[in-house]
């Protein structure tokens, strides 16, 4: 077993090797904002020179060029990645060549660099759906979800998050009507997800801003409970409507990858009546009664 293993790690380094050195010919000089220079004996970037425009040590670089069993951390990697140009396929593929964790896509929370999933979003007229990353921060949404969730869409960019407004929303007016049944459900989907993710900062700074925010998600956190995205029933409620009934199905985004596009489809008339009412904008200033006790942002 651990010669298959020695084996192994040493079949990932020749591939990193040459995926490396793939990668850094194909990017000439000028395109790395250098002087095109003489008697360049290969096509592209020098290892001193991809060295140099990654940060890290000439010595290093050529030693993981080399397939020498050495150490890269996901700062390092990211540098390399970020000068050899690598695409989202391309950084997932060096990682993995690598042996650390694939990172997940660098998505922003307005706009996502994929126009067309705004499009198909904004083409549901009748059902809320938003999309998704692993950790459930919200990058996209359509206006059927901005009417149902308005809180959640409404926050800056770091709490534009599900989980985080489940765990830190006042019970009192909490959207979800079935929250206990929810909530742990998404904590083992969190879980889940996070075994691809250890050691990444921003998942494990997530984790633990939040254990900090809610005693709850902290306790639910330790059980180290797993579940997989599906299919699941949620009732809702909002001031204007006491009870919207929905079933919630997750679907994979291909063009950016550990996404998913999350549509929720109403399973009585009176709920789609609802939402129909909503997007429409009816009951946009309706508030809970508890509305004047909570505090306002500053």
């Amino acid at each position: 077993m651990t010669t298959m293993t020695a084996s192994s790690g040493r079949t990932r380094r020749v591939e990193l090797a040459a995926f490396l050195r793939s990668r850094r010919e194909r990017i000439s000089p000028e395109d790395a904002g250098l002087p095109p220079g003489f008697r360049r004996r290969t096509a592209g970037l020098r290892r001193e020179e991809v060295a140099q425009l990654a940060g890290v040590g000439v010595t290093w670089y050529t030693w993981l060029e080399q397939g020498r069993p050495i150490n890269a951390s996901t700062q390092v990697l990211d540098a390399v990645a970020r000068t050899l140009r690598l695409d989202q396929p391309e950084r997932e593929h060096l990682y993995r060549l690598a042996d650390l964790p694939v990172p997940a896509p660098a998505a922003e929370a307005d706009g996502m660099g994929v126009p067309e999933i705004q499009q198909i979003l904004d083409g549901m007229t009748t059902l809320p759906a938003t999309v998704l990353n692993e950790r459930f921060d919200v990058l996209a949404w359509n206006a059927g979800f901005a009417a149902l969730f308005p809180a959640l869409v409404g926050a800056d960019r770091a709490h534009r998050n599900t989980l985080w407004l489940c765990f830190t929303h006042p019970p009192c007016c909490h959207p979800y009507l079935n929250r206990a049944g929810q909530l742990g459900l998404m904590v083992a989907q969190l879980r889940a997800a996070y075994g691809r993710h250890i050691g990444e900062p921003g998942w494990t700074g997530f984790v633990r801003r939040l254990q900090a925010a809610s005693p709850e998600f902290g306790q639910m956190w330790a059980q180290h409970e797993v579940a997989s995205t599906t299919t699941y029933d949620k009732i809702f409620q909002h001031p204007a409507h006491p009870r919207l009934a929905m079933t919630s199905n997750s679907l994979a985004v291909n063009a950016m990858p550990g996404t998913r596009m999350v549509v929720y489809t109403p399973v009585d008339e009176t709920t789609r009546a609802a939402l129909a009412s909503l997007v429409a904008g009816e009951g946009a200033d309706a508030r809970f009664p508890c509305w004047p006790l909570h505090p306002r942002p500053a």
